[in-house]
């Protein structure tokens, strides 16, 4: 019997927002296994004991990288741990967005703004600045250039904190194609979602938003799927993936690009897709097995 760990987060004193976990963990056990939820700081686990750890919702890492990321390698010593540890380190800083592009793969042109380096921000065309450790667009907001002394308080507010900036052209079709996101499992497409535009006009920086409005199903394009496919080829140790979403948008010629690589612990969006829990629980317990 394969003993598998799903690893998220302890929300309190918020409830717990994975709505998927309870689904898959009830799905690998009547498959056989021997599933827990656990909570990825809890210093008291035996990670030894399990033949797989898969991180899926462990959604506060983005303000813990150095303490994840160290976890992730502690763990990846005993036992094996998906998605790879080199993987996950190489994926939680957004610079990551430079070497697709070195790489030829469509991308949202992106400049990294390091603390004490100078706040040049465009001034001709709206743009967003978000950090480049960061999820579910904290800390991200929308500016128009005439918001110039707003966006020198956030870049302030990011390099106070340690982190790098990045700033974006405000990609303008998000407003009317949406944002997709192409999910992968074990290799293969697994289905797809496309959601409205997260970042609305004059919304702080620091105010909390919805990650994903207006969710739905998407079928992907030949277009997407081959961008998609293109970006996952040029990650490093990309066939020890187990799972990967990729995020993409039209740029201002129509044609899809990268907006972000969720290679750590992406929403599986299994409630909207519930006939994929099946394949997904396969891709588990088959990697369990290695």
């Amino acid at each position: 019997m394969a003993r598998v760990a799903l690893a998220t987060y302890d929300p309190r004193p918020q409830a717990g927002k994975d709505v998927d976990l309870p689904v898959l963990l009830e799905a690998l056990r009547a498959a056989g296994a021997e599933a827990d939820g656990v909570f990825w700081d809890d210093a008291d686990v035996d990670w030894a004991s399990y033949d797989l750890v898969v991180i899926r919702s462990t959604w506060d890492y983005s303000w813990r990288a150095d303490e994840f990321t160290a976890w992730t390698q502690k763990v990846a010593a005993v036992t094996r741990l998906a998605n790879p540890a080199a993987v996950v380190r190489w994926n939680t800083d957004k610079r990551y967005l430079g070497e697709l592009a070195a790489a030829g793969v469509p991308t949202v042109p992106t400049r990294y703004v390091a603390p004490g380096e100078p706040a040049e921000l465009p001034d001709g065309a709206e743009y967003v600045i978000k950090p480049a450790s960061g999820a579910g667009a904290r800390y991200a907001a929308r500016y128009t250039p005439d918001a110039h002394e707003t966006a020198v308080r956030h870049l302030a507010r990011l390099h106070a904190e340690g982190l790098t900036a990045m700033v974006q052209p405000y990609v303008r079709a998000i407003d009317t194609g949406g944002e997709r996101a192409l999910q992968f499992f074990g290799g293969r497409l697994l289905h797809a979602s496309r959601k409205r535009a997260v970042l609305a006009p004059d919304t702080a920086f620091d105010a909390e938003k919805v990650a994903h409005p207006g969710l739905e199903p998407w079928t992907p394009t030949p277009a997407e799927l081959a961008v998609a496919e293109r970006a996952l080829a040029a990650v490093p140790d990309a066939p020890e993936l187990l799972y990967a979403r990729v995020d993409l948008v039209d740029g201002d010629d129509g044609r899809p690009r990268v907006m972000e690589l969720e290679l750590v612990e992406p929403n599986l969006f299994l409630f909207l897709h519930p006939e994929s829990t099946p394949k997904v629980v396969t891709a588990i317990l088959a990697a369990a097995d290695r």
